[in-house]
């Protein structure tokens, strides 16, 4: 089954059972009410580190209830970081989840060569968007982890996008690689890597998917501008994944998404042991809900598929 609506990731979450996600300095009135969330219904088994005292009282303010969730005592953040980081080393934890510390504090820990989650796989960060009138969800790479990435560590971002998709029950996802235009331009140095990547998927250097660039946004998503702009092959107008030029214009799409187009968000980074939550400062409750709702798609694949 292609998943192709947030509710029904939420539904196939529901279905495969809760995972496990522990989430560091977790005393967030959002975390909190998104960590509630996933805990009724059933998508995620959860432990909350952090100052168990302002946690309760968070909690007890927003009318939020813990019964069922496991509330560890950590009022030093960086603590509560290295606890949880620890939880998933010693494979206690299917999700970590960022509470309220800075991203960089999580990740240093999770990548720390003692005691980390690292694996040989670069850290890319993955978002699914649903847009109204769309009729899939976009997935966008790499918006939040490796600012400035080089055709090789864009080959990885690419793969980790793709094997999200597989997860997703899309087979074989259609990759758009972005640039300004169509055309391959020596004033756009984006352009002429993005020729070199597609050429590159060409020769098998990403497993599972269909990858053509450059090509301009709305070529890659609009049937009608594929036609008019006479782009053809099997990505021009229907991609599944775009994978844009680096964090900044990543950001940059995936907030306009949300702001301008009154899309929902889901994201996550992958590649390291377990799937890491790194939501914004502002993200909603119902973003870092989906969020948790992608991951637990993300961990049942992995064990139908490791089983």
């Amino acid at each position: 089954m292609i998943i192709s609506t947030f509710a029904q990731m939420v539904e196939q979450a529901q279905k495969g059972g809760p995972v496990r996600a522990a989430v560091a300095a977790a005393a967030h009135k959002e975390v909190l009410q998104a960590s509630v969330q996933a805990h009724q219904m059933g998508v995620a088994e959860v432990t909350l580190v952090g100052d168990e005292r302002l946690i309760y009282q968070i909690s007890e303010e927003n009318g939020l209830n813990l019964a069922g969730i496991t509330v560890l005592n950590e009022p030093e953040p960086k603590r509560a970081v290295f606890d949880v980081v620890s939880l998933a080393a010693q494979a206690r934890a299917d999700v970590i989840v960022k509470g309220n510390i800075k991203t960089d504090e999580l990740l240093s820990a999770a990548l720390r060569r003692e005691g980390g989650i690292r694996e040989r796989r670069l850290l890319s960060h993955v978002g699914i968007f649903e847009i109204p009138r769309m009729d899939r969800l976009i997935y966008i790479s790499d918006s939040g982890v490796v600012v400035r990435p080089d055709i090789y560590q864009k080959v990885e971002i690419i793969q980790n996008a793709v094997d999200v998709a597989h997860c997703f029950g899309l087979e074989r996802p259609k990759v758009a690689i972005l640039s300004a235009t169509e055309d391959v331009d020596p004033s756009l140095p984006v352009s002429i890597e993005s020729l070199a990547l597609s050429r590159m998927a060409r020769d098998g250097w990403v497993e599972g998917a269909v990858v053509d660039g450059p090509m301009s946004l709305d070529v890659a998503i609009s049937p009608h501008s594929a036609r008019v702009k006479n782009v053809s092959g099997p990505v021009a107008g229907r991609a599944d994944i775009l994978i844009v030029p680096d964090v900044v214009s990543g950001n940059i799409m995936a907030k306009s998404i949300q702001y301008f187009g009154q899309g929902r968000m889901a994201g996550l980074v992958v590649g390291a042991r377990v799937p890491i939550l790194i939501s914004s400062r502002a993200d909603t409750a119902e973003t870092r809900f989906l969020s948790l709702a992608m991951a637990a798609i993300i961990v049942q694949h992995q064990r139908r598929h490791s089983s």
